[in-house]
């Protein structure tokens, strides 16, 4: 796929990282030739220099033959524009924008062709605080994302001693999971994957992937782990838009919220624009005393939420030594993120796997309407719509065994109308039926993709 990013920043440059490792054919514009030359040095792409709003730039970019148009550059404004002189002098077939306002999506007619001719909007902001609240929702899991507009999960949770699971057999799944529609889709030992099978035994210590039904997903996730106390007090680092979107939202929900910022002014602002019950605290997330001042060993969670990576993981330290029950880092830096997480810090939460979340759908060929990265970004699961019959399609009236999955792949589960279904190897897909799918390795994603894809006679 052809792809024209605008905008080098950190959302820019992580989308270009992720795209061009999958040989896509990337080229990215912005104004800043540092930036430029940071990302030319360390991947295989083009770097074009200049204003992305400008035809010319455009033009010189290659716009006329990109298949996808994503601006994500600091301005709201220059990306809206570039959309649209997108569209309608290129007549790019899918525009991407990078919005921060929250007042946009909230007004579809500004986005169709009669307004700024975007398909879809992207928010890191929002991408990373629903996350997080995920997180916090499920305290006993590492990772939480939804498929089937909410009604399939997919959980990744650490196996404890003593949890019902442990030292049990996938093939005695059901066993330990009564009234439960779940199954176990990858399984993680000492940080390596295990080949999945019946008689596989669950052991203390291994990461499980799980897909389950929505509606049974805290059952299914108690039984990995001994079941925690619900998350009522929370602290937070950082009152910048990810921080700010989060104590809001929990302060809806009537969790108790002390969120920590450093900026005097920044603190103003959000006292006046937070629920009264969101107590807002002047200070560095570092400082041992206020946080001990604060009753940090009362926490159930304490996220570190800040722009600096470095205060993130010294700030989440210390909160833990000094007693919070689970802590959370943001951490932009995949190396850092990889070396953290599971140690000290409970998780480690990457903003770029998040945003990635949302783009890949419309990278993804075949009818993919959604996609999230699991395992820090090393597999993927997605959500593919079977179209077709058993003439045009590699998969309609196929069974599950009969489909030529790449080595550790697996078919989660099916939604087909009102059933959530958990296949097994006689299972046979059917037109419509929206299949989600684990993928243990992102170079494995073609193959997966062109099982979904019909052939020219469907048409």
């Amino acid at each position: 796929m052809k792809v024209l990013i605008m905008g080098a920043g950190r959302v820019g440059s992580s989308v270009a990282e992720n795209l061009v490792s999958e040989q896509n054919d990337i080229t990215i514009i912005d104004a800043n030739p540092t930036d430029l030359q940071y990302l030319q040095e360390r991947f295989d792409l083009r770097a074009v220099h200049g204003d992305g709003t400008q035809v010319s730039v455009l033009r010189s970019a290659g716009i006329e033959d990109a298949d996808l148009f994503i601006a994500c550059a600091a301005s709201d404004s220059a990306n809206l524009v570039a959309c649209r002189i997108a569209r309608q002098l290129f007549n790019v077939p899918r525009r991407i924008a990078r919005i921060r306002s929250p007042e946009f999506a909230e007004h579809d007619m500004l986005m169709g062709d009669d307004g700024f001719c975007i398909d879809a909007l992207i928010s890191p902001e929002r991408s990373v605080s629903n996350y997080l609240h995920s997180l916090i929702e499920f305290p006993e899991a590492l990772q939480v994302v939804e498929f089937a507009h909410g009604r399939v999960s997919v959980i990744t949770a650490r196996v404890e001693t003593g949890s019902p699971m442990a030292n049990h057999s996938l093939n005695s799944l059901r066993e330990v999971f009564p009234d439960v529609t779940a199954r176990v889709v990858d399984v993680l030992r000492n940080g390596r994957q295990i080949q999945t099978g019946p008689d596989v035994v669950i052991v203390p210590g291994d990461e499980v992937i799980l897909v389950v039904d929505t509606r049974h997903a805290r059952k299914a996730v108690r039984q990995l782990r001994d079941g925690e106390k619900s998350v009522r007090r929370v602290m937070i680092a950082g009152g910048g838009n990810i921080g700010m979107r989060l104590a809001k939202q929990l302060a809806q929900e009537k969790y108790s919220v002390r969120l920590i910022e450093r900026s005097p002014v920044r603190c103003e602002y959000l006292a006046a624009n937070l629920p009264d019950s969101v107590l807002v605290l002047q200070g560095n997330g570092t400082d041992e005393a206020l946080l001990a001042r604060e009753n940090i060993d009362d926490m159930d969670t304490f996220l570190a939420l800040t722009s600096d990576d470095e205060d993130n993981i010294m700030s989440s330290l210390l909160a833990k030594r000094l007693g919070a029950r689970k802590v959370i880092a943001l951490i932009n830096r995949q190396a850092y993120g990889e070396l953290m997480q599971g140690s000290l810090i409970d998780i480690a939460v990457s903003p770029s796997q998040a945003t990635m979340s949302e783009i890949l759908q419309h990278v993804r060929r075949g009818d993919v309407v959604a996609v999230h990265r699991l395992r820090q970004g090393v597999a993927e699961a997605l959500e593919a719509i079977a179209h077709g019959d058993r003439k045009s399609s590699r998969v309609v009236g196929r069974r599950v065994r009969e489909i030529r999955l790449p080595k550790g792949a697996a078919i989660g589960a099916i939604v087909r109308g009102d059933e959530i279904l958990m296949p097994d190897d006689d299972t046979v897909i059917a037109s419509d039926d929206h299949v989600i799918v684990f993928v243990p390795s992102r170079d494995q994603m073609a193959q997966v993709e062109k099982l979904f894809q019909v052939s020219a006679s469907f048409f």
